[in-house]
C-alpha cells in the first residue's frame, strides 16, 4: 500500500509484509537506525503518535500492529506465537542495521519474548511499563477483565481500560483524549483481547532473562496500575545490562501522557 499519512514534519507510509501467508501492517517514516513500536494491549500503534514524529527526525520509525490490530491478522497459540509472527515480520524487513525495540505493556512483553527466542533480532530494548511476570492479583485482574468482556463485550470494561491507562486525574483534564482511547479499545478483536489476557495471566519470563544481554532501558510510569513499578524493578533486576527509569506521574502510557519526558527519557539510550 502506498497510503502516506502526516505525522509532525515526518511522513510515515502503511505497509504490510507476509509471514506464512498472514498479513502483518505497519506504518513506517523517516531514516537512520530501526525503532520498532510494538504497543500495549489497551491502545493500538496510534499510541506512539505523539512521538513518531520526533523519533521521525533521527530513527527509521516503525509503527507496527500486532497481530489481531488494525489490519494485521489475528495469531492462535499465545504469546510465544505473538512473538514469533512479529519475528517473522522484522526479518521480512531486512533491515539494514539492528533495530531498536521500543515496547509499551503488552508490546513490551512481545519485545522481550522475541529477544528470548530470536537472539540478535535486536540491539537493545526499551520496555516501558512491562514486566517478567504478573503477581496473583495482577493474573486475576486479566482473567477477570476477559470473563466480563465475553460476558458483556469490550464496551463494558471499557472503563476499567481507561483507568488501566491512565490516572483519574489526567481522564479529567483530557476527555476527548479519553474518548478516542476508548473507541479504539472498543475496536480490538475480541478474540485477540481473550487470547492476550489468558497469556498474559499465566506469563512468567524470570527465569529466561539472564539470556538477555543487549543493552535494556527499563521504564515506568509513577502511578502504572497495569503493570506497577514493583514489576519493572523486578524486570531491571533480572536482566544483566538493564537500567531503570521511573517516571514522575506518569501512568501505563507515558508516551500518549508526557511524550516529551518520554522522550527525554529514552532519547540519550538509542542514540
Amino acid at each position: 500500500m502506498n497510503v502516506s499519512v502526516p505525522m509532525k514534519e515526518a511522513v510515515f507510509k502503511e505497509s504490510t509484509v507476509s509471514v506464512d501467508g498472514h498479513c502483518v501492517s505497519m506504518r513506517i517514516g523517516g531514516a537512520g537506525i530501526p525503532i520498532v513500536l510494538f504497543h500495549s494491549l489497551l491502545a493500538d500503534e496510534s499510541s506512539f503518535d505523539r512521538i513518531a514524529g520526533s523519533l521521525a527526525q533521527t530513527h527509521q520509525v516503525i509503527l507496527l500492529s500486532l497481530p489481531g490490530f488494525g489490519a494485521s491478522d489475528r495469531v492462535d497459540g499465545g504469546l510465544e506465537a505473538v512473538a514469533d509472527r512479529v519475528a517473522g515480520a522484522v526479518k521480512k524487513m531486512a533491515l539494514t542495521k539492528a533495530p531498536i525495540f521500543l515496547g509499551n505493556g503488552y508490546g513490551g512483553f512481545i519485545a522481550l519474548s522475541m529477544a528470548i527466542r530470536h537472539r540478535g533480532i535486536a540491539g537493545r530494548l526499551v520496555l516501558a511499563d512491562s514486566g517478567a511476570a504478573f503477581s496473583e492479583p495482577g493474573r486475576a485482574a486479566f482473567r477477570g477483565m476477559s470473563a466480563a468482556a465475553k460476558e458483556k463485550g469490550l464496551g463494558a470494561i471499557a472503563d476499567v481500560a481507561m483507568r488501566r491507562l491512565f490516572s483519574p486525574a489526567y481522564q479529567a483534564a483530557n476527555p476527548e483524549l479519553i474518548e478516542e482511547r476508548r473507541k479504539r479499545f472498543i475496536a480490538v478483536d475480541p478474540q485477540t483481547f481473550h487470547g492476550a489476557c489468558n497469556a498474559l495471566a499465566e506469563l512468567d519470563l524470570r527465569r529466561d532473562l539472564a539470556s538477555v544481554t543487549m543493552p535494556v532501558l527499563v521504564l515506568v510510569g509513577e502511578h502504572d496500575e497495569a503493570t506497577p513499578p514493583p514489576m519493572s524493578q523486578e524486570l531491571a533486576a533480572g536482566l544483566p545490562n538493564a537500567e531503570l527509569q521511573i517516571l514522575p506521574g506518569c501512568a501505563h502510557v507515558p508516551q500518549l501522557q508526557e511524550p516529551q519526558r518520554f522522550m527525554d527519557a529514552i532519547r540519550p539510550f538509542i542514540a
